[in-house]
């Protein structure tokens, strides 16, 4: 009848591991600080894919070199390549191109401020507010900025896309290849305004890189 009443039952004994080998003496810790001193917890076993028991690995980096292009050593910063030509040369312009059209708006701006009114009722004129003002200010700040700077931008890409290839083509890096560089890309800009804005266009930007190609030479 043991079924019924239910039978005692062997209970399984626990093993527990001696201290030193993975596990620890429970009458021997007092607080936290114990568990942390003490031998048997190794973190480089926690975790082995993460490798704690090795030493630092140190990355044996290899800078870029400086472009070898035939004449590209003379720019006013050091160049590796047509990339930094790009990305600076069209970062600085378009920035350029940003505070002269803002400093054009805000010419603008001031000379066409709102004037006050005379009032029929009082015959007195009445104030415009600061804030109709500084509206209008604004107005022609953000409407000639980023004007201004997007075309500036646009000019440097393609200036700069114009002169790697010509660098690439010819081998070296020269004022000839900027000139050329500054005339395609300013009849390219206006190409769909006609002949005539088109060489306005081209010989405004071969001046343009005939002042940069000077200005290089006097810094150098």
């Amino acid at each position: 009848m043991s079924w019924l009443f239910g039978s005692k039952q062997d209970k399984k004994e626990t093993p527990v591991a001696p201290a030193g080998q993975g596990g620890f003496d429970a009458n021997q810790i007092s607080d936290i600080s114990s568990i942390l001193k003490s031998n048997t917890l190794d973190p480089t076993k926690l975790h082995p894919l993460a490798g704690l028991d090795k030493d630092i690995e140190y990355l044996d980096l290899d800078e870029e070199k400086l472009t070898t292009l035939e004449g590209a050593g003379n720019g006013l910063l050091p160049s590796r390549g047509w990339t930094d030509d790009l990305c600076y040369g069209t970062g600085t312009v378009y920035v350029l191109g940003l505070g002269l059209g803002g400093i054009r708006g805000l010419n603008e701006g001031l000379k066409n401020l709102p004037q006050g009114r005379m009032d029929p009722v009082t015959n007195q004129l009445r104030p415009v507010p600061f804030k109709l003002k500084l509206n209008t200010v604004l107005n022609q700040v953000t409407k000639f900025g980023p004007h201004m700077g997007n075309n500036a931008g646009v000019l440097a890409i393609m200036y700069n896309l114009i002169d790697s290839s010509l660098d690439n083509i010819r081998n070296k890096h020269d004022d000839l290849n900027s000139l050329a560089a500054g005339f395609l890309s300013g009849a390219l800009f206006r190409s769909s305004k006609g002949l005539k804005p088109m060489g306005y266009s081209a010989g405004a930007m071969t001046l343009v890189a005939a002042a940069w190609c000077g200005l290089k030479r006097v810094i150098n």
